[in-house]
């Protein structure tokens, strides 16, 4: 800001920063700290290796790797790099198939879209399901179908109507057990 200002004035930095209320040390500072590069691709690399660890296991893992690493700055960048696992104990026969994915978010309309089934039950006992279709980007609702059985078929015809009155069908499809 004070730049800008001398630039526009023509006045010397102590003079803007006076102006400005600034410090004039804040306007020569410039940052000493180490990139996290390296330690941030270990970290990934050791959870994906050991995909049931947490971030104190990785922590004692660099430290016998001769990381001189603190605690709270492996927590910080496990989390930002989203390794963090939603349950604590998973249980032992699920450990071998678990995979961690990236959660990506959508950066335009039809690129994700959500699917999920719901039912629900009349006053008389009879059952009903609904499919429910939206875009992830736009938080739009595509099609809402209703029906006492929805199989594959039904599905795949919703899906190909929405895909017709958008355009084309979407890059990815969420589903609330998975991906298609």
């Amino acid at each position: 800001m004070a730049n800008r200002t001398q630039l526009k004035y023509g006045v010397s930095e102590r003079r803007a920063c006076k102006v400005l209320g600034h410090a004039r040390a804040t306007q020569r500072y410039q940052s000493v700290a180490d990139d996290q590069a390296a330690l941030r691709s270990r970290i990934k690399q050791i959870a994906g290796v050991h995909v049931t660890w947490g971030y104190l296991r990785i922590w004692v893992k660099l430290r016998r790797e001769g990381h001189h690493v603190n605690k709270k700055r492996v927590y910080r960048l496990y989390r930002e790099e989203g390794l963090a696992m939603s349950r604590r104990h998973k249980p032992r026969r699920h450990r071998s198939s678990m995979h961690r994915l990236e959660q990506t978010t959508a950066t335009c309309a039809n690129q994700s879209w959500s699917m999920d089934f719901m039912a629900d039950e009349l006053f008389d006992g009879r059952r009903f399901r609904l499919l429910t279709l939206v875009d992830d980007f736009t938080r739009e609702s595509l099609a809402i179908e209703i029906g006492q059985r929805l199989g594959g078929v039904e599905v795949a015809s919703v899906l190909s109507g929405v895909a017709r009155d958008r355009g084309a069908l979407p890059e990815k499809i969420r589903v609330d057990n998975g991906k298609l």
